[in-house]
């Protein structure tokens, strides 16, 4: 019976044992499998974290380079003068635009379109129809106008006298030299009542085209830029409203001048002009267009004494005064 109860403890304590080996082994692969899909896990995540960084990267790299600024475009602008604050504030606003304006100053009138056929400028500024188609004809050239800017009257001026009447007999008279202004101050001359040209004149006449000149008035033909300089040896001198506001005159000090809103005026708007294959250049017109904002058109007055009057003409419109006045210049000589 004691053998019996030894056997059965024993047997017992097997079985212990064996459950408690059993419980040990069964327990340690279950960490170990916890474990390995933690770091599973643990490896999926930062790969996914890994790729989302990647994939928002990517947009934001993109988006910088687009912001990335470009290299502005340069424009050469042909010009005969500078002064005041309108070129300073035109090219601010284009820079704003990424485009770069730089003024190419020229002494003369002829030399800006010469610039300009020759592609030492881009476009320029300082001249209206009248004088363009002249200077088209005369050159075998196609430049072309592409925005409006001023009309600005053609006045008589002079430090010696107040009333057109106080002029003397045989008093000397300047205006410009170069066709289309010769011609627009003879005109003036003709309204103020100092002389008579021919009839039928048209817009390029000369001194030889007076008929009547009965208080014997000497025309003194002078580069335009230098009307205001001879006026102290003169008894009156023309001049353009651009220069006359660049040499400090205003309009209201014109004893005379013409009416700037009639539309015998039209030839004389001043334009931007450039080649004919670069007329829809889209830089060149967004610099024209500038021309027209309010600010700008504010700094025009304040710089020529209010002598010049910003217009906006439509290109077409332009061009078709244009082909016009080439048309009866080409008719006038075939005569």
């Amino acid at each position: 019976m004691r053998k019996r109860k030894t056997f059965v403890l024993s047997l017992l304590l097997v079985l212990v044992i064996g459950l408690l080996s059993a419980c040990g082994s069964s327990g340690e692969p279950a960490n170990n499998g916890t474990d390995a899909a933690a770091s599973d896990a643990a490896s999926t995540a930062a790969a996914a974290d890994a790729n989302a960084a990647k994939e928002t990267a990517a947009p934001v790299q993109e988006e910088t380079k687009k912001e990335e600024p470009q290299e502005p475009v340069k424009v050469k602008v042909g010009v005969t003068g500078s002064d005041g604050e309108t070129w300073p504030l035109l090219k601010k606003k284009a820079a704003e635009r990424n485009i770069e304006i730089e003024l190419v100053e020229f002494s003369d009138y002829t030399l800006p379109n010469l610039a300009l056929a020759n592609k030492e400028v881009d476009i320029n500024s300082f001249q209206h129809l009248a004088f363009l188609s002249q200077f088209n004809i005369e050159h075998n050239l196609n430049i072309v106008p592409i925005g409006s800017t001023v009309v600005a009257p053609l006045g008589l001026y002079s430090e010696k006298y107040k009333k057109v009447e106080d002029i003397p007999e045989g008093a000397k008279i300047a205006i410009p030299n170069d066709p289309a202004n010769q011609g627009r101050g003879l005109l003036v001359l003709q309204q103020a009542g100092l002389i008579k040209l021919k009839e039928n004149v048209g817009l390029y006449g000369t001194p030889d085209d007076i008929v009547e000149n009965t208080r014997k008035i000497e025309i003194v033909p002078v580069v335009a830029q230098q009307t205001p300089r001879v006026l102290k040896d003169v008894a009156g001198s023309i001049i353009n409203g651009g220069i006359a506001g660049q040499a400090g005159l205003q309009l209201s000090d014109a004893i005379f001048h013409d009416d700037p809103q009639a539309e015998s005026t039209r030839p004389y708007i001043n334009v931007f002009a450039t080649r004919a294959e670069d007329k829809d250049n889209e830089t060149y017109r967004t610099i024209a267009k500038l021309y027209q904002e309010a600010d700008v058109i504010e700094t025009v007055k304040k710089d020529t004494n209010g002598a010049s009057f910003v217009t906006d003409v439509p290109v077409e419109q332009l061009q078709s005064t244009l082909d016009q006045l080439i048309a009866d210049i080409k008719a006038g000589a075939a005569k």
